[in-house]
């Protein structure tokens, strides 16, 4: 079948790499895609916002399965886009319509449909400019530190977590009335902060069955010893140790079952992956919040690990029978650590000429681009996140290691990585963190 995939970063050139082994692809375009998808299908500069012209390019490319990575889109509505309209009735879509995405564009609808249906969170409440003197009296009884949230999409800037009164009251100033992150901040949740251990948790599902897709935790602070501002992902680690088999069935029972249960008894129906980031507070999953697609950089340490055939699960799910396909995950682990441009998450810049790409690249080691593009026959840098450099090992010692190893030999100017990606899993037994 002919594939188009929408997206530019890593997770994107991840589903390409892993689409473009299953023998069900014969062509895949991805729109607008980096340096590494151009090397393995045909990039299409087309933003994937643009809906006019990806529904020409499906036309004109005889496009199967349309298959959305980034949040934007599904927010915007490209499924709802193409589902109403007659002439694309034949496509097969992986990605929720506007209404389930939702669960990702809109931090309070979120909350309130956790609260609905009993899913395990943190307490909350929302407030608008128009209550902003509530919000404020709010604060003075609320527990420290405190965490304030923008409602809509906002980058993966939009979470402060203050650790004063005075600092959360000019936080929810600054986002209410001064519009500090512009129309995502119109409405702000302020939300109890959750002691523990993240991890996230993905989900397949074609609206009635579901799979679920190895756990991964992430690394989102610039600094080792997670230090510094946040940023989109400097490295992931999959599996988590401290997620065992009774861990994992808690999330199942109180979390997974309940969202899919919840999202049918609203009228939703739901085709896509839902991220589920979860805090672990001692053997307990709370939900921090739903995304509604997989996640950045943990796509690339969770494909990797998948063993079943990537494009026959994409697409059971867009027709309705993912029960019929079988889930097959290795046993290795996967490591991903992300080479990010100098100054990132502030100013940085582009066009930088990056060297030791694909020289002896060993056979457990994957480079998946993320912010690249291919210009005279170089690859330089054209994002904050520039690469995320996958290793497989038989141990989570070893694994960190080749990824650590791989992300030091590639080169450009201004390059950092964090180096203790991992390493504060490596304390960990299976059981310790119940």
């Amino acid at each position: 079948m002919n594939i188009l995939l929408l997206g530019s970063g890593g997770r994107e050139h991840a589903f390409a790499w892993k689409i473009t082994q299953s023998p069900l692809c014969r062509c895949l375009f991805v729109a607008p895609g980096n340096a590494g998808t151009a090397a393995i299908a045909t990039n299409l500069p087309i933003g994937y916002n643009d809906f006019e012209r990806l529904a020409e390019a499906v036309r004109e490319h005889h496009i199967d399965l349309l298959v959305v990575g980034p949040e934007e889109p599904l927010v915007r509505g490209v499924r709802d886009y193409f589902t109403n309209q007659e002439a694309f009735r034949h496509l097969l879509i992986v990605g929720p319509d506007a209404a389930g995405a939702q669960l990702e564009g809109s931090k309070d609808f979120s909350k309130r449909f956790m609260h609905r249906h009993g899913i395990p969170t943190a307490a909350s409440r929302t407030f608008t400019a128009e209550t902003l003197s509530e919000g404020l009296t709010y604060l003075e009884t609320h527990a420290l530190p405190i965490v304030l949230k923008a409602d809509g999409l906002a980058a993966g800037k939009g979470v402060i977590i203050a650790e004063t009164r005075n600092e959360a009251g000019e936080t929810l100033k600054d986002m209410l009335v001064h519009a500090k992150f512009g129309e995502a901040s119109r409405k702000v949740v302020i939300e109890q902060f959750l002691r523990g251990i993240e991890l996230s948790v993905f989900v397949l599902t074609d609206g009635t069955s579901y799979k679920i897709l190895p756990e991964a935790k992430d690394y989102k602070r610039i600094g080792e010893g997670d230090t510094g501002p946040n940023t989109g992902g400097m490295g992931a680690v999959s599996p988590v140790p401290f997620a065992d088999e009774e861990f994992l069935a808690k999330v199942e029972q109180t979390i997974v079952r309940p969202t899919l249960d919840g999202l049918r008894t609203e009228g939703i129906h739901y085709v896509g992956f839902i991220f589920i980031g979860l805090m672990n507070d001692h053997g307990t999953p709370y939900v921090i919040e739903y995304n509604a697609r997989m996640g950045d950089p943990e796509t690339e340490a969770v494909l990797p690990r998948i063993e079943s055939d990537w494009v026959a699960l994409l697409t059971a799910t867009a027709r309705g029978t993912l029960h019929e396909e079988s889930l097959t995950i290795g046993s290795q682990t996967a490591v991903t650590t992300v080479l990010v441009a100098g100054g990132y998450p502030g100013e940085y810049e582009k066009g930088q000429e990056i060297s030791g790409l694909g020289e002896n690249t060993p056979e457990n080691i994957t480079v998946f681009h993320a912010g690249t593009l291919a210009q005279d026959g170089r690859v330089v840098t054209n994002g904050g996140r520039v690469l995320a450099v996958t290793a497989l090992g038989d141990s989570l010692e070893t694994a960190r290691a080749a990824s650590q190893e791989a992300a030091a030999t590639i080169n450009f100017a201004g390059k950092q990585f964090r180096k203790d990606i991992g390493k504060d899993l490596m304390q960990f037994t299976v059981n310790s963190y119940q």
